[in-house]
């Protein structure tokens, strides 16, 4: 395939910002303005008699003031709207009238056009004084749009640039593929190796991906950019087949794959490639997005052998996502969403307290499994919503609680990555406790451990601020994500909460019971409770017990249920 012109990055990156200059037919509309207007000067200027306006005459030279500033004005228009070329047009102009001008006033002794020879010169200043100041700023504003468009650690073009493009290819009609990426086991490489030469490894797949594109290795225009992390994002165009996309897509995960040697170490990177088509599998950029991240995930899920995959309806059950969209929008307008409560017990089995969990029920009366709606409002940011209903109502049943029973249980509230890193946040977390008569000690926020990949610095932050609140901090789904050490030992928490998963397994092997107590054993060392979710038989309580667990909760001492059930829960406790 015959590519049309010699396409790269930067090249791609400067035409869309030139497409947001002023249009060319805006510089000839305001040369065409100050035509007329320079001939109107001209011409009441020299034209004798009178107009009468509301009873008074004036003078038709009158008039030649007003068009000439209208003729300066478009001058100024002209430097600003096209800065170099408006500036040596709008001087040649200027500079030209002159000659004109001095015959005129001092050959012709026309006196009365001095003050046009005067109105030169000022507007000749103006616009140098515009136009100089200008460039500065112009140089700034190009300075900031390198930063807005350009990942710091590997110099690629970042998800906003991205974005710009597809906008504008999707603007122009034509068809083109978005590819989602992610590394394999790259985590491991940050773990083992530290995050300097995580980030050297970063740069050198964006250097071999950027030659790629820049240098038209591929029959198809390639563009490159940096998500996050370690995802990334291939836009490609002008290709005629699938196929051909495909076998674009198979260079760059070639390339990929060739050995890297970083301070003689050698490292072999895979990686999962999903995409989706414009517009054959939608013309709306959001499903796009969607499209080619569900197709990513479905081959990070089945763990096949392909690393290549296109989305296809199979892939992601749009019409189930988009009801449960509307359903969860209904109950939130409608104030349906509900919660349960799920008891905590110290390893005596005295109540520690309770864990809240978001609820939702289907038209007919069923639950809708959290397992399905939550991620659909974590899609749809709805999620920050569905956080603060649930925080509100599980303050009132606390605050109730309270004044009943004299209790001091401890209430646990879950929060999404997205919904814990807003701006936001903490404001929405004060005023709903000032509204309660709830002390924030008895309040803990969990949390996973994920936030720590996507931004630590203001992840540890966002818990500082929740900590100097007097709040509690829980580590939820301990193990299955980060669990880095390097970060664990700064976290300012109080309590890990294993996840289910190893609990499941923990009788099954020695390796997973010596697991768990590891686990346990690396909280206490950093003076952190540990709590096991998902426990569900007395041998597992047993076993929890004999290796030091400090809580316990699961099915095996209590499911999740109303606040009814868990105010009289409490009410037992206390002997009410």
């Amino acid at each position: 395939m015959v590519k049309k012109g010699n396409y790269n990055i930067d090249k791609t990156l400067n035409n869309l910002a030139l497409k947001k200059e002023t249009p060319k037919s805006a510089f000839i509309l305001l040369m065409l303005l100050y035509a007329i207007a320079a001939f109107l000067t001209m011409r009441a200027s020299t034209t004798q008699g009178f107009v009468s306006f509301a009873g008074t005459q004036i003078r038709f030279a009158s008039f030649a003031g007003v068009f000439s500033m209208l003729g300066n004005i478009c001058i100024i228009c002209l430097v600003v709207l096209f800065r170099r070329v408006g500036y040596i047009v709008s001087m040649i102009i200027l500079v030209l009238q002159f000659p004109m001008m001095t015959v005129n006033v001092f050959v012709r002794g026309n006196i009365h056009a001095i003050s046009g020879f005067f109105s030169n010169i000022l507007i000749i200043g103006a616009i140098s004084i515009i136009h100089f100041s200008y460039r500065k700023i112009l140089n700034y504003q190009k300075n900031i749009r390198e930063q807005a468009v350009t990942d710091r650690i590997t110099g690629l073009p970042n998800r906003f640039a991205c974005g710009e493009l597809i906008a504008d290819l999707q603007k122009r009609g034509g068809k083109f593929a978005l590819v989602s990426i992610d590394l394999n086991d790259f985590k491991s490489i940050n773990d083992t190796m530290g995050h300097d030469t995580g980030d050297e490894v970063l740069r050198v797949v964006s250097q071999r991906w950027m030659d790629m594109a820049n240098n038209n290795k591929t029959d198809t225009v390639d563009f490159v950019a940096r998500n996050s992390g370690d995802e990334f994002m291939l836009v490609i165009s002008e290709f005629d087949t699938v196929s051909t996309v495909e076998k674009t897509i198979t260079a760059y995960k070639d390339e990929l794959e060739k050995k890297i040697t970083i301070d003689d170490c050698d490292y072999f990177l895979t990686a999962c490639f999903g995409y989706t088509l414009f517009p054959e599998d939608s013309d709306v950029i959001e499903n796009l997005y969607l499209f080619s991240d569900a197709a990513l995930h479905e081959l990070k899920k089945t763990g096949s052998g392909s690393r290549i995959l296109r989305f296809s309806p199979d892939v992601l059950n749009t019409e189930k996502t988009l009801e449960i969209e509307r359903k969860i929008r209904s109950a939130l307008n409608s104030d349906k969403i509900f919660f349960h409560l799920q008891p905590q017990y110290g390893i005596d089995h005295s109540l520690r307290g309770f864990e809240a969990l978001a609820r939702l029920k289907d038209d007919d009366g069923s639950y809708i499994s959290p397992a399905d709606f939550i991620p659909v409002a974590e899609k749809t940011g709805l999620v920050d919503r569905i956080d603060m209903r649930v925080f509100e109502l599980a303050m009132d049943f606390l605050d109730n609680v309270s004044k009943e029973t004299g209790s001091d249980v401890t209430l646990s509230v879950n929060v999404s990555v997205r919904h814990l890193m807003k701006n936001n946040f903490i404001e929405n977390i004060k005023n709903i406790i000032a509204s309660h008569n709830i002390a924030p000690e008895r309040i803990e926020i969990e949390i996973t451990e994920s936030i720590m990949i996507d931004s630590a610095e203001k992840a540890l932050q966002r818990i500082d601020e929740i900590k100097s609140m007097g709040m509690k901090v829980a580590i939820d789904d301990f193990g299955t994500g980060y669990s880095s050490l390097s970060y664990l030992k700064d976290f300012p928490s109080d309590m890990l909460k294993i996840d289910k998963s190893f609990i499941d397994q923990m009788n099954l092997s020695e390796s997973s019971r010596q697991y768990v107590a590891m686990i346990i054993s690396i909280g206490h060392i950093l003076d952190l409770k540990v709590i096991s979710e998902g426990v569900e038989s007395a041998d597992q309580v047993d076993v929890l017990k004999n290796i030091g667990c400090d809580y316990i909760q699961g099915f095996v001492w209590g499911k999740p249920m109303p606040p009814e059930e868990a105010g009289k829960l409490v009410k037992e406790s206390v002997g009410k």
